[in-house]
C-alpha cells in the first residue's frame, strides 16, 4: 500500500503509469493455515479496488490491476515463520516464477482489473462467487493437506521455543518437482462478458420460441 502511495505521487502529476499488484487466488477464497497471508491478500485487493474508483472519479489516466497468482515456486516458505510442526508448501498445483512474471508483463503491455493466473487460480475464484459453501467443504480436506510439505524436515533455531520461528531449510526453488513452466490466464472481465453473451442467447431462444408460439395460435 505504500509502494501504491509511493508511486501515484510520481504519476498522477504525469497522469499516466500503471501499477501491478502481485496479489493470489487467495485473495478471493481463503484456506486453512494461511489466515494471515488470506487476510493480507483480501486487504490489497479491497484497497485496489477502491483506489481505482478513486482514480477513475478523477478522470486519471492511470492504471491499477491486481495479478491473481496460483501457487508458486518460490523461497517464502522457507523465511516464513512456521509455528506448525510440519514444514508447509503452496497448494498444489505449483508454478515456477516465471510464470508470474510473464503475467505481470502482459499486464504491462495491456492493463486490465485483474488477470487470474493458472487453472487453480480460475477455479478457486469461480469456484467462491458461485459455490462458496462447497469450497468450504473441499478446503477442510484438500487445502490442509496439500499445504502440509511431507518431505521436509522443518528446521527450528536454537535458543528459541519450539513452536517459534521455525521454518523449513530451503533454496531458492524448493519445490521444483512437478512445478509447471506455463500456465492459463484469463482477465476477470471474461466471465462476465460469457455469462452476458449467454443469457442473450437464452433471451434470443426464448422470445423466438414465444413468437413461434404467437404465430400457430393466429
Amino acid at each position: 500500500m505504500n509502494g501504491t502511495r509511493a508511486a501515484l505521487e510520481v504519476m498522477i502529476p504525469r497522469d499516466r503509469g500503471v501499477i501491478i499488484q502481485a496479489g493470489s487466488a487467495l485473495a478471493w477464497r481463503s484456506i486453512p493455515l494461511q489466515s494471515a497471508y488470506c487476510g493480507a491478500k483480501a486487504a490489497i485487493r479491497g484497497f485496489t479496488d477502491a483506489v481505482r474508483t478513486e482514480l477513475m472519479h478523477e478522470k486519471s489516466h492511470i492504471q491499477l490491476t491486481m495479478v491473481q497468482l496460483p501457487g508458486m515456486n518460490t523461497a517464502q516458505f522457507g523465511w516464513a515463520r512456521n509455528k506448525m510442526d510440519q514444514a508447509m508448501q503452496p497448494v498444489p498445483p505449483v508454478y515456477q516464477p516465471e510464470v508470474a512474471a510473464e503475467a505481470i508483463y502482459s499486464v504491462i503491455q495491456r492493463p486490465v482489473n485483474e488477470l487470474w493466473v493458472g487453472k487453480s487460480t480460475i477455479q478457486s475464484i469461480l469456484g467462491q462467487v458461485f459455490f462458496p459453501r462447497l469450497l468450504d467443504r473441499l478446503m477442510v480436506k484438500k487445502a490442509w493437506e496439500g499445504t502440509v510439505y511431507r518431505s521436509a524436515k522443518v528446521v527450528r533455531p536454537t535458543g528459541r521455543p519450539v513452536h517459534a520461528g521455525a521454518r523449513q531449510s530451503s533454496g531458492p526453488r524448493p519445490f521444483n518437482d512437478g512445478a509447471r513452466r506455463k500456465a492459463v490466464t484469463i482477465s476477470a472481465d471474461l466471465p462476465g462478458k460469457v455469462a452476458a453473451g449467454v443469457g442473450v442467447a437464452v433471451a434470443t431462444m426464448a422470445l423466438r420460441a414465444l413468437f413461434r408460439r404467437s404465430g400457430k395460435r393466429r
